[in-house]
Protein backbone atom coordinates (compact mmCIF):
# COMPACT_ATOMS: atom_id res chain seq x y z
CA UNK A 1 0.00 0.00 0.00
CA UNK A 2 1.37 3.42 -0.92
CA UNK A 3 1.41 6.20 1.65
CA UNK A 4 0.31 9.83 1.32
CA UNK A 5 3.68 10.85 -0.10
CA UNK A 6 3.25 8.56 -3.09
CA UNK A 7 6.16 6.33 -2.16
CA UNK A 8 5.74 2.62 -2.52
CA UNK A 9 3.91 0.76 -5.26
CA UNK A 10 0.47 1.98 -6.30
CA UNK A 11 -2.53 -0.01 -5.13
CA UNK A 12 -4.36 0.36 -8.44
CA UNK A 13 -3.56 1.04 -12.06
CA UNK A 14 -4.23 4.44 -13.56
CA UNK A 15 -7.15 3.00 -15.54
CA UNK A 16 -8.67 1.47 -12.40
CA UNK A 17 -8.27 4.71 -10.46
CA UNK A 18 -9.76 6.80 -13.27
CA UNK A 19 -12.73 4.40 -13.62
CA UNK A 20 -13.39 4.61 -9.89
CA UNK A 21 -13.03 8.39 -9.84
CA UNK A 22 -15.33 8.65 -12.87
CA UNK A 23 -17.99 6.76 -10.96
CA UNK A 24 -17.58 9.05 -7.95
CA UNK A 25 -17.98 12.25 -10.00
CA UNK A 26 -20.64 10.84 -12.32
CA UNK A 27 -18.64 11.16 -15.52
CA UNK A 28 -17.42 8.63 -18.07
CA UNK A 29 -13.86 7.40 -17.75
CA UNK A 30 -11.69 8.49 -20.68
CA UNK A 31 -10.95 5.96 -23.39
CA UNK A 32 -7.44 5.39 -24.75
CA UNK A 33 -7.77 8.12 -27.41
CA UNK A 34 -8.90 10.75 -24.90
CA UNK A 35 -6.28 9.65 -22.38
CA UNK A 36 -3.54 9.98 -24.99
CA UNK A 37 -4.78 13.43 -26.05
CA UNK A 38 -4.90 14.62 -22.43
CA UNK A 39 -1.40 13.35 -21.73
CA UNK A 40 -0.11 15.08 -24.85
CA UNK A 41 -1.95 18.29 -23.93
CA UNK A 42 -0.38 18.15 -20.48
CA UNK A 43 3.00 17.55 -22.09
CA UNK A 44 2.63 20.53 -24.41
CA UNK A 45 1.76 22.80 -21.49
CA UNK A 46 4.50 21.46 -19.24
CA UNK A 47 7.23 21.67 -21.86
CA UNK A 48 6.34 25.22 -22.92
CA UNK A 49 6.00 26.62 -19.39
CA UNK A 50 6.17 25.55 -15.78
CA UNK A 51 4.99 22.00 -15.09
CA UNK A 52 2.03 23.23 -13.07
CA UNK A 53 0.41 24.33 -16.33
CA UNK A 54 -0.11 20.67 -17.35
CA UNK A 55 -3.03 19.69 -15.09
CA UNK A 56 -4.50 23.18 -15.20
CA UNK A 57 -4.56 23.16 -19.03
CA UNK A 58 -6.45 19.85 -18.96
CA UNK A 59 -8.91 21.28 -16.44
CA UNK A 60 -9.39 24.39 -18.59
CA UNK A 61 -10.19 22.29 -21.65
CA UNK A 62 -12.76 20.35 -19.66
CA UNK A 63 -14.39 23.48 -18.23
CA UNK A 64 -14.51 25.00 -21.72
CA UNK A 65 -16.10 21.84 -23.10
CA UNK A 66 -13.32 21.44 -25.65
CA UNK A 67 -12.66 17.81 -26.59
CA UNK A 68 -9.12 16.79 -25.59
CA UNK A 69 -8.04 16.14 -29.18
CA UNK A 70 -9.18 19.64 -30.20
CA UNK A 71 -7.58 21.14 -27.09
CA UNK A 72 -4.31 19.43 -28.00
CA UNK A 73 -4.42 20.87 -31.51
CA UNK A 74 -5.11 24.35 -30.14
CA UNK A 75 -2.29 23.98 -27.62
CA UNK A 76 0.11 22.98 -30.38
CA UNK A 77 -0.96 26.02 -32.40
CA UNK A 78 -0.44 28.22 -29.36
CA UNK A 79 3.03 26.80 -28.74
CA UNK A 80 3.97 27.29 -32.40
CA UNK A 81 2.71 30.89 -32.37
CA UNK A 82 4.90 31.64 -29.37
CA UNK A 83 7.99 30.16 -31.03
CA UNK A 84 7.71 32.21 -34.20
Amino acid sequence: MSDETGSGPPDTTAQEWLAGFAAVIGAPAPDAVVTDALLNLAGAAAHDSERIAAPIACWMAGVAGVHPEEALERARQYVESRAG
